[in-house]
């Protein structure tokens, strides 16, 4: 048995934007502004908002005309290296089972804010046991859930938008703001081309989770359809949510302000503006809202790293065992790997001082560049082999634009923040080895995967003519049931 087709294009989008909306806009969003200015910042998401966009526009063109769960294993695998398809395939995996164990430890935090006195494996052990639940159930009630989890998200950005907006202009009572904040100090551009660089880095990261949709194409009901849809409605919307947002926390708080460089709940950008407005439990609102957020990210994440283990079995990488799918087209077994996992990886945190999880968390932060790497190079490779075997672009469900410039834009966009975010630890006189180890511990793991399967199985570059359109297709339509 296999995987069941059974999400629609409501669910796949939202899919996507549960796991790019999460804490790091609603926690962490003033930091951005502190360090590069409101101009500096907008900038920022302005450069990362273009390469998302070229980068989503690619796997949509592969995911609508191969839709498979094994998304950037089966490109990469298919169009330039199988070496580069595992280790690829392996960096999600290990990606994503971390970030649950992540978003665990975060959600057993903010709990703490209700009770204090609480201990963290109880909040751990019941979120863990919520994703469980909520993955093994049918892939349809995963993609419910996700639905309305993200929806919240999206309906306090859009009240947090309109609400700000009429605090800038003085429409609740209050004296207007107006522009006053993009005209202080050495505003709109705070620390020149270094602040925006600094900034470009956290932005990246902030989009991270836009690309699930390629996994999902491999569930979708109809992903000719399906995913170019979801595609073009995910990226302007994310877009939109994040340069509205930052917008309106630029022109209320001023870059100066010593309150955006904190991550405490109580000084949040949204808790602040909420507060503005009235609303007297403004904290707690915004403590209920992250809980959402991390629950919709880590069920996004549970999903993802399962599928991507299930589909590893299926190509012999991972023992068979994890290929099983249960009655409902549920990877049970992956499933529950990826939990133990991700448990593994919690109860880390709590024994010793946590630098196996630090390490851990760094590697899963990174590893989510070198797939959008993957993404870029597999798609340059697929649209020069599709013309080269004399295949019709009409053809296609979906035709990215901007080729070839676009998908090689992004792949050194890619290479920039891969390379620079932590490029503070070589300024100076000294070199600060430990941050970079901590930083880049991402790198020598992909590395050891990709040039370690290049060695055993002596694999070669693909060549353009040899490149196969035809067999994942037919396989994923023949064992998909609908």
């Amino acid at each position: 048995m296999n995987l069941h087709r059974k999400l629609s294009a409501r669910q796949i989008s939202m899919i996507a934007i549960g796991g790019a909306i999460g804490t790091g806009l609603f926690l962490a969003s003033g930091n951005a502004i502190a360090l590069a200015g409101p101009g500096g910042t907008l900038l920022a998401y302005l450069i990362m908002g273009i390469m998302v966009y070229f980068l989503m526009t690619s796997l949509g063109e592969m995911s609508s005309y191969l839709p498979t769960s094994g998304s950037f294993y089966t490109y990469a695998a298919r169009f330039v290296d199988p070496a580069l398809g595992y280790a690829l395939g392996c960096n999600y995996w290990y990606n994503w089972a971390i970030t649950v164990a992540a978003e665990i430890a975060a959600a057993s935090l903010v709990m703490k804010y209700w009770f204090p006195y609480s201990h963290s494996l109880l909040w751990s052990s019941l979120f863990l046991g919520f994703f469980i639940i909520l993955n093994i159930i049918s892939v349809r009630g995963f993609g419910e859930s996700e639905y309305w989890l993200s929806l919240t998200k999206v309906i306090v950005i859009i009240v947090f938008i309109i609400a700000g907006t009429a605090v800038i202009f003085g429409l609740l009572g209050h004296n207007p703001v107006g522009f006053k904040n993009w005209t202080i100090g050495d505003a709109p551009f705070h620390n020149g081309f270094l602040g925006v660089l600094q900034v470009f880095m956290i932005v990246g990261f902030s989009f991270q989770g836009t690309e699930l949709i390629g996994v999902a194409a491999g569930e979708s009901k109809d992903p000719a359809k399906n995913i170019p849809k979801a595609m073009k409605r995910v990226f302007w919307r994310i877009l939109l949510f994040y340069i509205l947002a930052m917008l309106v926390i630029s022109f209320l708080i001023p870059y100066t302000s010593p309150l955006l460089m904190s991550t405490d709940l109580e000084v949040s950008p949204f808790t602040m503006v909420f507060r503005q407005t009235g609303i007297i439990f403004a904290a707690s609102l915004m403590n209920a809202v992250v809980l959402i957020a991390i629950l919709s990210a880590g069920n996004s994440g549970m999903y993802a790293s399962t599928r991507m283990l299930w589909y590893l079995a299926k190509q012999g990488h991972v023992p068979a065992i994890f290929a099983k799918v249960s009655r409902r087209g549920i990877p049970v077994y992956a499933l529950l790997a990826t939990a133990l996992i991700g448990m593994m990886a919690f109860l880390s945190s709590l024994y010793g001082n946590g630098t196996v999880y630090i390490w851990l968390v760094n590697a899963s932060s990174l590893s989510g560049f070198i797939a959008w790497l993957g993404i870029a190079i597999s798609h340059y490779r697929f649209r020069k082999a599709y013309i080269r075997q004399g295949r019709d672009l009409k053809q296609l469900p979906y035709v990215a634009k901007g080729y070839p410039y676009a998908p090689l834009i992004a792949f050194f966009l890619c290479l920039v923040v891969i390379a620079g975010q932590n490029y503070v630890a070589f300024k100076g006189g000294r070199i600060d080895w430990h941050g970079i180890m901590v930083s880049y511990i991402g790198i020598p793991l992909f590395l050891a995967l990709w040039l370690g399967y290049k060695f055993i199985h002596k694999t070669k570059v693909v060549k353009l003519e040899d490149c196969d359109f035809i067999t994942e297709s037919i396989i994923e339509k023949s064992n998909s049931r609908d």
